[in-house]
């Protein structure tokens, strides 16, 4: 390799950190592909992770613009050197692709690829993935490939390090979905709950109003005021349960923007006044942004359930590299020692959780009669 020892193996380090500071599925599909085409002075460097029926759940590439990819076309399938890398678990390097009997061609906007260096990334026995490079930019050798034994050897280390990060990132995605269906069946659990009290209190108090209205109007025209309230309050128990399952737009939108949407929102359901101020916040690492936006989501249906808040104040402030989150009301409070003896939570297990899965750090102050603040600090990226 061009480079010397010491060299290689801070790049080799710097591209094992990278890797092991994402979450996500696909943040770390192409931190792994950066990595590879780096770290071995690549043109080329793609990832395909494959799915059950002969094609890839998903391809990530790098050295190929946006428009380039666009017009190449569909995913490839496992087929030619990919399949082998798939099935035959075995690393490929070839000075020509191209030239190889397994090459089946690819689309007029395919880059030209010469030579080729793939390794399969493997859990155990289990094939997850096939990472390749090609066109390594150095001098070939006559009839030789630019990707020497070197770089296979360290292409494996990282295709090793790769599975791991591959793995935990599973794992976490999977653990986030469990969760994100308990939060679900607890949401419905509580609009049934509260919903169906409105409701049958609605029911029992139109049937007295139309019992009323013949021999005593004025009574039967206060059972249909209080019939109009508890419409309201069953109407607004089911916009902020609404609000809690719609999907966040934070890819779209950003944790700002969506912040700011549902403290709208839930302002204009609740009857305490609740506002959001953010203040030069920037984009953090996707998983940081969910954990903090479902803390925030935790900490405002305690103060509008369950505190008695006039009051709930949201605030998102930058931190560093990172953000701090601040979740303040004016309600009853409450002692957390006591409640945490006593078993009782308000989710302050789970946002804990959260902050920590992301490597934050959650506090909380309260005091019976003094209000609650909730705070949530993450580290950014």
């Amino acid at each position: 390799m061009s480079q010397g020892p010491r060299s290689g193996l801070a790049a080799v380090s710097s591209a094992l950190l990278a890797m092991s500071r994402h979450l996500e599925v696909r943040d770390v599909l192409k931190t792994i592909v950066a990595s590879a085409r780096e770290l071995l002075d690549a043109e080329y460097a793609a990832l395909g992770v494959p799915d059950d029926h002969g094609g890839f759940a998903q391809f990530v590439v790098d050295g190929v613009s946006d428009a380039q990819w666009k017009a190449i076309g569909p995913l490839p399938r496992q087929h030619g050197i990919l399949a082998a890398m798939l099935h035959e678990a075995t690393p490929e390097r070839l000075a020509d692709v191209r030239e190889d009997p397994r090459f089946e061609g690819w689309p007029s906007a395919h880059p030209d690829l010469a030579d080729f260096l793939g390794l399969p990334i493997r859990d155990g026995d289990e094939v997850i993935g096939a990472l390749f490079l090609a066109n390594k930019r150095c001098p070939k050798p006559d009839g030789g490939c630019g990707f020497t034994e070197e770089d296979e050897e360290l292409l494996s280390i990282l295709a090793q390090h790769a599975a791991i990060a591959l793995t935990n990132a599973r794992l976490y995605e999977r653990s986030r979905e469990l969760t994100i269906a308990e939060e679900r069946s607890r949401l419905a659990h509580e609009l049934h709950d509260a919903v169906s009290q409105k409701l049958f209190s609605l029911r029992l108090t139109a049937q007295a109003a139309a019992a009323l209205v013949d021999r005593d109007p004025s009574r039967a025209k206060g059972e249909l005021q209080q019939v109009a309230a508890l419409a309201a309050e069953a109407a607004d128990e089911l916009r902020a349960a609404v609000v809690e399952l719609r999907p966040a737009g934070l890819d779209e939108d950003g944790l700002v923007a969506t912040l700011r949407t549902q403290v709208h929102v839930l302002d204009r359901a609740h009857s305490a006044h609740v506002t959001f101020v953010g203040r030069g916040v920037r984009a953090l690492p996707a998983a940081q942004e969910e954990a903090m936006l479902r803390v925030a989501q935790e900490a405002l249906h305690n103060a509008l359930r369950h505190s008695g808040a006039e009051h709930v104040d949201v605030t998102l402030d930058r931190h560093g590299k990172g953000a701090v989150l601040r979740v303040t009301d004016d309600g009853s409070g409450f002692d957390p020692q006591a409640i945490r003896r006593a078993g009782r939570h308000l989710g302050l297990v789970s946002m804990r959780d959260r902050a920590g899965g992301v490597g934050g750090l959650l506090t909380v102050e309260s005091a019976p009669g003094k209000g609650t603040t909730i705070e949530m600090e993450v580290p950014g990226g």
